[in-house]
């Protein structure tokens, strides 16, 4: 089953991350043939984006009492038939709701996914969760890869239909090796057998912590291995250190799809086949985010995340004069920076509150992509790419701002925490530290910034 399960969510993120960003290598072509400014042809990427960052908090929701299997399968398939539609669009508009249906529809991936796998392997857990992430990056670099090698030849719309076929295969690959929860498999005497309740909270209904010191065992609530989901919600919301993380999603990643919406018009000039090389750099991705992970871990997260924020806006300036070399190192910046603040997230918020506020941070981080990305294609339509260049630096320079209020609260809480612990003896403080399972299902990886890639 393992096998089975690490292939099919892997398929499962390179259909979705593929169609998700398809269209970015191709915005020139379809800014051509509608007539459009780069911030009005960004709106094919923003409203796909956008639409998950609305709905993948309720799909999250919604995969609880349906279950996870039903909800990937149904996201990738109609991710997939939408991509079918795209190419046949009669105009514009027809195009953009046909995108804000296929990002709604993505959702149910990064919604459902991580958890899936956390209810369902006992072991190697580490290596599918990374397999699902490689997954979702190479699917991000795929679709743009597919769509702009191709346009040259087949056209915008025929390009598009590639990626499309390339998605299908993919859901395909996932409708027939996405195996079913193990408790349904179980029998009729299943636990579980009530479809409100996820495979994961059945399995938990039995067991009950152990007893808090001084009083009674906890009771456990199915669905959840928390009884307070709404104080972690506001717990999610009224950390200041988190708001400022969540708004550091915001900006970078704005600043991240900003440059890439308008590449292609960047290099206009060149085949489209040529210019969508470029894509190529996204894989430094991986490479940087393990990086800062590691550095992460010895010198802190944000001091780290700060020197990330940096090497992006020097990435970002590079690409005045020469834009492969710049795009390299605004990549790899972006990347590590994602990876550390991603982890600082599940690392700040309270138990009770990790999923809550790694999703609160997924949310953040494609409304930065919609808005900001939406945003920054119309300053390069009317200053160019310079005039772009100063608008990230200056959005990366706001999240460096973010990053070092952030860094006070912790110092403040830390020396809190400290002037409260006893001098000598054992303390009584409950250890905190999630199992590899809780990380998972919240959305961050197993180990502190271990180099996991976002999304896009």
């Amino acid at each position: 089953m393992s096998t089975r399960l690490t292939v099919s969510v892997a398929a499962a993120g390179l259909a979705s991350f593929a169609l998700l960003y398809a269209p970015q290598p191709v915005l020139p072509q379809i800014a051509a043939e509608y007539g459009l400014e780069p911030g009005g042809a960004s709106l094919a990427v923003s409203a796909a984006t956008g639409a998950l960052a609305v709905v993948v908090v309720p799909v999250a929701a919604l995969s609880e009492r349906v279950g996870r299997r039903p909800v990937i399968l149904v996201s990738v398939l109609a991710a997939a038939v939408l991509a079918l539609l795209l190419p046949f669009a009669p105009d514009y508009s027809t195009f953009l709701v046909l995108r804000v249906l296929q990002g709604a529809a993505v959702a149910g991936v990064p919604a459902a996914a991580m958890a899936f796998l956390a209810d369902e392997m006992r072991d190697n857990l580490g290596g599918a969760v990374g397999a699902m992430i490689a997954g979702n990056s190479a699917g991000g670099m795929l679709g743009r890869l597919l769509a702009g090698t191709t346009a040259d030849w087949l056209g915008w719309r025929g390009a598009l239909g590639a990626a499309a076929v390339f998605g299908l295969l993919c859901a395909c690959v996932v409708a027939f090796l996405l195996p079913r929860p193990e408790l349904d498999r179980s029998g009729s005497g299943r636990l579980g057998s009530d479809r409100s309740v996820s495979p994961r909270a059945a399995r938990l209904g039995m067991l009950r912590r152990g007893p808090r010191p001084g009083g009674p065992p906890d009771p456990i609530i199915p669905g959840s291995t928390d009884n307070s989901g709404g104080s972690g919600l506001k717990a999610a919301l009224s950390d200041p250190a988190l708001l400022c993380l969540y708004g550091v999603a915001v900006l970078a990643v704005g600043s991240f799809i900003s440059l890439y919406n308008v590449i292609g018009f960047r290099l206009a000039a060149l085949p489209s086949w040529l210019s969508s090389l470029v894509f190529v750099v996204y894989a430094v991705g991986g490479i940087a985010s393990a990086t800062a992970g590691r550095l992460a871990d010895r010198h802190g997260r944000g001091r780290v995340l700060l020197v990330c924020l940096g090497i992006t806006a020097v990435g970002a300036l590079v690409t005045i004069p020469l834009v492969p070399l710049g795009l390299a190192i605004f990549t790899g910046g972006f990347f590590a920076a994602h990876a550390t603040a991603s982890g600082w997230v599940g690392s700040r918020a309270p138990r009770h509150a990790r999923g809550q506020a790694s999703g609160l941070y997924l949310c953040g981080f494609y409304v930065g992509s919609s808005v900001l990305g939406t945003t920054g294609s119309a300053a390069f339509g009317a200053w160019g790419w310079t005039g772009l260049t100063a608008l990230v630096v200056s959005w990366l320079a706001m999240a460096a701002v973010l990053v070092q209020k952030s860094r006070g609260i912790d110092t403040d809480d830390s020396s809190a925490l400290r002037s409260t612990l006893p001098s000598r003896g054992r303390s009584s403080e409950p250890d905190f530290r999630p199992t590899d399972t809780e990380r998972v299902s919240a959305g961050t990886s197993t180990t502190t910034a271990d180099g996991n890639t976002p999304p896009s």
